[in-house]
């Protein structure tokens, strides 16, 4: 996945800040615009790991902080759900002016409220998805229940919402509730997918049964059995992302998304655009290039370079390892990796023809901890012992067929 930072106005003419999460390859099938939680933010880790599963299916993702959250400008208690929609719209035309309109609308908790109205309001948006949403905005009023009558009678009251300090004034309160969700479910006319989880203890799964009952067919319902209101689980938030890339590809991309995978360990593709080539193991993706001088894009890593960082990666995970077994006070490894080729003749072990070549990684470990010199000495000793080292300096036979 590749992330670009973004700003752009709502209408208030104040910035708002975000991310659009890119293919790895940068070139998405569509756009989808992300709706984060009440006092959330574009990094919450659920929002991340959605956004992730979604580009492994050629989605890009927009999302952002609202008004007066995480880094864009204006102050909370001045907004309400009316300017989160308006937000909502406002990335929508950012989007269309600089990427491609959106088509895929994703909202989480109040913010799938928010993605509903959103969606009837942005032409070009054909599939919306909620997750842990409330049938009605005005259900938020529960985190804050017992400072409504202080809100009624001084305007505005302050207090800890999961453990940061918010304001909320009265016109927040009467924003929520002149807002009637099941009659623009009604008349939205757009694919909905509806997650919920039975187990929601902010957000009851009633609220999900209403969204679906009030939206017109083509609608879906996807129990996330065992997860709670913010998917704090990794597990998930990934399967709420690969779910949505499937279904949404029903809609938005019907002959042209190709999901890469694979039944082997890695999976790994080359298009037509010069040597940027896409690595797929489980749900982890990266991008692999060449520098720029030897014709590549420079977009990644380049083949011996990831394999200098498999290298140092086992090697610092190998050490880390073996000082928490022995209970020793290692607190950081750095790995310092180069690779060249050198002369045979340079070596005692190689073959006498003079013109062989010969592989050399070059490996400098730096450790950091209280740790004495019998100790550093004994890391050392284990570096040589991680799994891709031992690896590196076996025989080695690579089998190649053509598949099917």
């Amino acid at each position: 996945m590749y992330s670009k930072k973004v700003t752009f106005k709502n209408r208030q003419g104040q910035i708002l800040t975000g991310e659009i999460d890119l293919p790895i390859d940068k070139k998405p099938l569509s756009y989808a615009l992300f709706a984060h939680f009440f006092t959330g933010n574009k990094n919450f880790t659920a929002v991340r790991n959605i956004s992730r599963a979604l580009t492994q299916n050629q989605i890009a993702v927009m999302r952002f902080d609202f008004t007066g959250l995480g880094k864009s400008e204006g102050k909370f208690e001045d907004t309400n759900f009316t300017s989160n929609v308006d937000d909502l719209i406002s990335a929508a035309i950012y989007l269309t002016e600089n990427h491609s309109a959106p088509k895929i609308m994703i909202g989480h908790s109040l913010g799938g409220a928010a993605a509903i109205y959103a969606a009837d309001a942005i032409n070009s948006i054909e599939t919306v998805a909620t997750i842990a949403a409330p049938s009605s905005p005005s259900h938020v009023e529960h985190l804050f229940s017992e400072h409504i009558d202080e809100i009624e009678l001084d305007g505005e009251a302050t207090f800890d919402i999961g453990g940061r300090k918010f304001t909320i004034k009265k016109q927040f309160l009467e924003d929520i509730h002149t807002k009637n969700l099941p009659k623009i479910l009604r008349d939205l006319r757009k694919p909905i997918l509806v997650f919920h989880s039975p187990q929601d203890k902010i957000v009851e799964v009633k609220n999900a049964r209403e969204i679906y009952s009030a939206a017109h067919h083509p609608k879906s319902f996807i129990s996330l059995d065992g997860a709670n209101h913010l998917l704090t689980n990794k597990q998930d938030s990934f399967y709420v992302g690969k779910v949505i890339s499937s279904w949404a590809n029903r809609y938005v991309n019907p002959d042209d998304a190709e999901e890469l995978s694979t039944d082997k360990s890695v999976v790994v593709r080359v298009g037509r655009e010069k040597y940027t080539t896409e690595i797929v193991a489980r749900s982890h993706a990266i991008l692999v290039d060449e520098p720029k001088k030897y014709g590549g894009k420079d977009a990644g890593m380049s083949p011996y370079e990831l394999l200098l960082a498999s290298l140092g990666s086992c090697t610092a995970i190998t050490l880390r390892m073996y000082a928490d077994r022995k209970k020793w006070d290692l607190r950081e490894v750095k790995v310092h990796l180069e690779h060249f080729k050198q002369h045979a003749k340079d070596s005692k072990d190689c073959s006498s023809d003079s013109n062989t070549k010969i592989d050399v990684f070059v490996r400098e470990i730096k450790l950091k901890g209280n740790l004495t010199e019998e100790q550093k000495q004994r890391l050392l000793q284990i570096a040589n012992k991680c799994p891709v080292h031992k690896t590196l300096e076996n025989t080695i036979e690579i089998k190649t067929r053509l598949r099917a």
